[in-house]
């Protein structure tokens, strides 16, 4: 699959780098008021998930799952949220989002409209726990990535 030039998730990596793998890498994005916020990008260019193999279909999500169990773990939010919208950036990838009852949109999409104001406070604490939340999301997914089939 080639790889547009203008294509911004080709160019770059797409937030801060937490892992990279041969098929794909998790990122988290600086999105305001949630900062444990990531994305997991295929590497190659694809704009839709059906544009993969099978086994690279499944090799995605079970990276997704792996990235929302070790949120959970590491940060006990309130829900996760995945999506896969591809309509601003058409390269494949997967937000998956930890959410707080707290956060500013909560229960509501993080695209929607704002419903109170974070508290700072909390964010601040999120943020000061995913170094280590990021720690063991590299060695998940690193032996994660070591037990799969190239």
């Amino acid at each position: 699959m080639a790889s547009p030039s203008d294509c911004p998730l080709c160019a770059a990596d797409g937030g801060a780098l937490v892992w990279r793998g041969e098929r794909l890498r998790v990122i988290r994005a600086d999105e305001a008021g949630f900062p444990a916020f990531y994305r997991v990008v295929w590497n190659a260019h694809a704009a839709e998930f059906s544009d993969l193999a099978p086994a690279d279909r499944m090799h995605c999500m079970e990276a997704v799952a792996l990235v929302e169990q070790v949120l959970r773990e590491a940060l006990a939010p309130a829900k996760i949220n995945l999506a896969a919208l591809g309509n601003m950036v058409p390269h494949l990838h997967w937000h998956v989002i930890a959410r707080f009852a707290w956060d500013s949109h909560f229960p509501a999409p993080v695209w929607g409209a704002a419903r109170r104001e974070s508290p700072l406070d909390r964010e601040a604490a999120v943020r000061a726990a995913l170094p280590a939340a990021e720690a063991l999301l590299r060695e998940r997914l690193q032996a994660w990535s070591a037990a799969r089939p190239a």
